[in-house]
């Protein structure tokens, strides 16, 4: 596990991108997986500017969405399908057919669905590279605590505290989605290599959780600690009661000067 600590949102959203694009150069064909939020919006742009200017192509670039929301059409403004079209998908090159995004529309036989999804993942040849962000309670994709450390891409229920958060995005009188397809953090482990990215104070208690605490189906992104190649970028507030900040530092210095293409 790497943590890179990092002054704002702004540096943060520049590296993710830096080491996004870097994977693509490297292997132009890369399956990557997508979050969204937030979070991602500046990462987002970085990408749509480095494309612009050429230092970034994504012809041959798959991708697959961590999640969608059951219940919206791929045109509601919430759907994260209409979130990675607006702030990604229609700034660069990547093709239709190698985009896959769950269906939020799809009613009954969810299981058949969700399997197929999987295999798509299979068939692409896995995940190279996974960008998660992580919620409050610590769930990375919809994997909402009690979440078997095995799971894999599933209808899921939504926490109370989930909704509350999501509230906020939906107009007065629309209730928000109460379930999501997600994939499984079983099938999140299987990426080659994972990047998470956590800004603001209010991620903090989960951060320390998800790095520093037992392993346990309570925090979904504690599972991270048993991938080989994980990435933390965070701000100083989302660091702020990690214990181990000193020697993360001193790490990171060792694997810029060690392996200085863990961080490109």
């Amino acid at each position: 596990m790497l943590v890179i600590l990092k002054r704002g949102s702004g540096e943060i959203d520049e590296q993710a991108a830096q080491i996004l694009a870097g994977a693509i150069k490297k292997k132009p064909a890369l399956t990557l997986g997508l979050a969204t939020g937030g979070t991602m919006v500046g990462v987002y742009e970085n990408l749509v500017r480095l494309h612009k200017t050429g230092s970034v192509d994504f012809s041959q670039v798959v991708t697959f969405n961590l999640y969608e929301y059951l219940g919206l059409p791929a045109s509601h403004p919430q759907s994260f399908r209409h979130f990675t079209q607006k702030h990604f998908f229609r700034h660069v090159n990547v093709q239709p057919g190698n985009i896959h995004i769950p269906d939020g529309s799809i009613r009954g036989n969810y299981e058949q669905y969700c399997e197929s999804y999987e295999q798509a993942i299979c068939a692409a040849g896995g995940i190279d590279l996974q960008l998660l962000g992580i919620g409050r309670n610590g769930h990375i994709g919809f994997n909402e605590p009690t979440s078997s450390l095995a799971s894999r891409t599933r209808l899921k229920v939504l926490s109370r505290e989930t909704l509350d958060d999501n509230a906020k995005f939906f107009g007065t009188g629309e209730e928000a989605p109460q379930c999501a397809i997600t994939m499984g953090i079983g099938t999140i482990l299987k990426a080659r290599k994972i990047l998470l990215l956590a800004t603001g104070a209010s991620k903090a208690a989960a951060i320390v959780k998800s790095i520093e605490g037992p392993v346990t189906s309570a925090v979904s992104a504690s599972a991270l600690q048993l991938h080989p190649d994980v990435t933390f970028l965070l701000d100083a507030p989302a660091a702020s009661r990690l214990t181990q900040r000193e020697y993360y530092e001193r790490v990171l210095k060792m694997t810029a000067l060690l392996t200085p293409d863990r961080l490109s």
